[in-house]
């Protein structure tokens, strides 16, 4: 009970405007009181579990997203994709999932996703004629393919809370992944023509002449070179996600700053500056959850929460959907991060128990962010969206409900029951 409460305490705080880290401070000092834990050990324990080396690997992602932004390699993948799919039916909104989906396998993040995709893509976008409303939507849900699509942080942050090969997390997501692309892609054909119509790219005034597919494929060689090498290196066994995220960084700054020249100094400085606050929330987060984690587990709360939900619902199904419930709520309220180390670990004997693969339950977890990050009250990814596309909450809200009820709560619910879907690769390449 008392792991419910310190989560709900985290969700209570996080709504009243509570900054993210220090809503997690908040609820170590609620577990240290009620349990009379040594905070000098707890301290000790959290610093040891922080000295990690899969750990080096999420500054250096962070890092390359942001490199990615300010060094035009999102630009050069964007003009890529909508030159070979964009002059379809619907092709200008594919475009932007598969642009999503390509700068996650390079970035491994939400947030950069949404600022570097969105604002090249938003103007054109309405330009054809779709909604602000609908395109912020499926910006915001897109996005997220960057938690599913390897290298992703969140299931580095989930690797290491729940000690699970990174590699096979990485893997276990690929399925889920590819079928949210589809959907969303499918979602967005049949919108086009029954909710809104889509201007020929021909006759869209203002749009810059689209270059040929030759030197579309060029400018973005080197862009499209860096998910090979990141995701080949790693699944071929020529290096560790870590030293992955090093010669990501190393790429994106050779592209940047010698291919595509857009990367200046004062830009680099910038995105070095942007990554380092953004790592150094997530480290604090992370110390403390940590703590947390280590109170929790000497007092056997998550033992204890899986017999209590175990007494209470025997069918195992009907356990995974009330999990598959309390991850989405819980998303609805806390950030990606804030779910996976705290939750993830939480329920982890539970899915155990019931027979669910912790590889498995990764998937689960990731699936449950692109859902919970997208709706209110909290919905930072969406908001993020309303704010990159210039458009009120108001005219988000339902196209995204609409793509979350039709395409990713479909996702999810197959990750969830159909366990091949995402232990099929990770068993193929031996990671399980």
């Amino acid at each position: 009970m008392e792991g419910l409460i310190a989560v709900g305490l985290l969700m209570l705080l996080m709504i009243i405007g509570v900054p993210v880290a220090w809503s997690f401070a908040g609820v170590l000092a609620y577990l240290v009181y009620i349990y009379d834990a040594n905070l000098n050990t707890m301290m000790l324990q959290g610093y040891r579990s922080l000295d990690s080396v899969i750990l080096i690997a999420l500054p250096l992602f962070v890092l390359t997203g942001y490199l990615m932004q300010s060094g035009g390699i999102a630009k050069r993948l964007v003009d890529f994709i909508e030159v070979m799919i964009g002059k379809r039916r619907g092709g200008m909104g594919a475009s932007m999932v598969v642009a999503s989906g390509i700068f996650g396998a390079i970035a491994g993040t939400a947030t950069a996703a949404v600022a570097s995709i969105g604002t090249i893509m938003i103007g054109p976008l309405e330009q054809r004629g779709y909604p602000r409303g609908y395109a912020s939507a499926l910006l915001g849900i897109s996005s997220l393919l960057g938690i599913l699509i390897p290298p992703s942080i969140t299931m580095i942050l989930f690797a290491v809370v729940t000690r699970q090969s990174v590699a096979a997390c990485f893997a276990a997501s690929i399925g889920p992944a590819l079928l949210l692309i589809i959907g969303l892609i499918i979602a967005n054909r049949f919108s086009v023509g029954r909710f809104f119509d889509e201007i020929n790219s021909a006759a869209a005034e203002g749009m810059e002449k689209a270059p040929s597919k030759a030197r579309a494929t060029l400018r973005a060689f080197p862009a499209l070179s860096l998910p090979i090498i990141i995701l080949g290196g790693i699944y071929g066994g020529i290096f560790t996600p870590t030293e992955a995220a090093a010669v990501a960084a190393f790429a994106a700054m050779i592209i940047g700053f010698f291919i595509y020249k857009d990367l200046t100094v004062k830009r680099f400085s910038s995105s070095v500056i942007s990554a380092a606050e953004t790592t150094g929330t997530v480290i604090l987060i992370l110390l403390f959850s940590f703590m947390i984690g280590r109170i929790l587990a000497m007092e056997r709360i998550p033992q204890d929460l899986t017999e209590m939900v175990s007494t209470l619902i025997e069918n195992p199904l009907l356990i995974l959907i009330a999990v598959n419930i309390f991850l989405i709520i819980a998303g609805m309220i806390m950030d990606d991060v804030s779910v996976t180390v705290v939750v993830a670990p939480l329920f982890m004997p539970l899915m155990v128990e019931s027979g669910v693969h912790p590889v498995h339950f990764a998937s689960i977890v990731a699936c449950s962010v692109v859902i919970g990050a997208n709706s209110p009250p909290v919905a930072p990814i969406l908001y993020m969206a309303c704010r990159i596309g210039q458009v009120s909450i108001h005219r988000t809200v339902m196209p995204a409900l609409a793509l979350m009820g039709f395409v990713a709560m479909p996702v999810m619910l197959i990750t969830t029951f159909v366990p091949e879907l995402s232990l099929f690769l990770p068993r193929l390449l031996g990671f399980v």
